[in-house]
């Protein structure tokens, strides 16, 4: 992999020996995502809040001890943004088209959820943009990706043959190809079409079940990161051809590039955490929310795991389907299942204090990402 300092430093041998390792290029990643969000996150809070006067809207219907967050600004997902961005731009190989595709929906993502947000400031409701409007920006975005994945998985996946680093040619209809975790060499061919429109509903499915969860201050951010890591993992393994080898995964060359993706990701969302920890300084809002979802959807595409990311991302799935349940059950019966929803309110409803209710989610998440983690050893 060639990264933007690479190509300056490549002069200095010893010291780009280094550079050659992935993983050494993912830590870089997380320090530089890490230390410029912290360094930034302090006046672009100050900014944000003159900016936006009120803050984000806080539901009336919410739980009371919300209204004491009244004035905090929004919009802090560009702060993650900016973390991403940066660690991406300097330490990936960017003539990687995957490292591009993730990019490209976490932006889009991070653009529909900031037209959104900004609209919920200016207008001061909870409404935002219809959600047809949304959800249709969404899709285009995510299917314009899907397509570009699966065309790009074919060019690595001859290169590769051709360079001898894939032993064995992996079955037709692979880049259009479902992977299913615990069958070894299994995969259903979707076609181009089905592959578009699958792919798409992960990834859209995947911004908007962030968009629920983030509810909390830090809720949904510590579960993003502990994901992303996974997903980091996940990566590299399945783009490194020995690796992939040897825990029977699908090879997907081209992939172990994401790590440094979700490095910087990590670095990023510890940054704003520092100022997202309880009482939150900052909201991520829209913003941060749909494009973090988004970018560990495009993930999922990219390195053909997309049903593990429904365990390791199993936080996500319980918060959205919390909300549809509540949906379905108020319209058809008039009853709710739920004090509240998303689920994290309904343990606020009950008393839990909202820093136990983030940190016992964040429990969770950790022990999703480990059941996610068993399944790549299981087949």
């Amino acid at each position: 992999g060639r990264s933007m300092l690479y190509e300056l430093l490549s002069p200095y041998q010893g010291a780009m020996n280094l550079f050659s390792f992935i993983t050494f290029r993912v830590a870089l990643a997380l320090a530089t995502g890490l230390i410029l969000t912290l360094l930034f996150g302090h006046p672009l809070i100050l900014w944000l809040r003159k900016k936006q006067g009120k803050g984000q809207p806080i539901r009336t219907d919410g739980p009371e001890s919300h209204q004491s967050k009244k004035g905090t600004p929004t919009m802090g997902g560009f702060l993650i943004l900016f973390g991403i961005l940066a660690g991406t731009l300097f330490w990936a190989d960017l003539k990687n088209q995957y490292v591009w595709i993730v990019l490209f929906v976490t932006v889009g993502f991070c653009g529909v959820g900031f037209i959104d947000d900004y609209q919920k400031v200016t207008k001061k409701g909870t409404a935002g943009l219809s959600g047809k409007v949304r959800l249709l920006m969404e899709f285009v975005i995510a299917a314009i990706a899907v397509f570009w994945a699966s065309h790009y998985a074919q060019e690595t996946t001859a290169t590769a043959l051709a360079a001898g680093t894939l032993a064995i040619a992996p079955q037709p209809g692979f880049a259009t190809g479902l992977a299913l975790p615990f069958l070894k060499d299994f995969m259903f061919d979707l076609t181009i079409y089905g592959f578009i429109a699958f792919g798409a509903f992960v990834i859209v499915g995947a911004g908007n079940a962030v968009n629920f969860t983030d509810g909390l201050d830090g809720l949904a951010i510590g579960p993003v990161m502990i994901a992303g890591a996974t997903f980091g993992f996940i990566a590299y393994a399945t783009g490194t051809p020995r690796f992939a080898d040897y825990l029977l995964l699908p090879p997907t060359p081209g992939t172990a590039e994401l790590a440094v993706v979700m490095g910087a990701l990590v670095g990023g969302g510890l940054g704003f955490l520092w100022y997202n920890t309880p009482p939150a300084k900052i909201f991520m809002g829209d913003t941060g929310s749909l494009a973090l979802g988004g970018c560990l959807g495009a993930m999922a595409v990219c390195v053909k795991h997309e049903i593990v990311l429904a365990i390791v991302g199993g936080l996500f799935l319980l918060e959205a389907l919390s909300v549809i349940i509540q949906v379905i059950s108020y319209k058809t019966t008039k009853k709710r299942v739920f004090l509240m929803a998303p689920i994290h309110h309904h343990f606020e409803k009950l008393g839990w204090s909202e820093s136990t209710v983030v940190i016992r989610f964040w429990i969770i998440a950790f022990l999703l990402a480990l059941a996610g983690l068993a399944t790549l050893r299981l087949r």
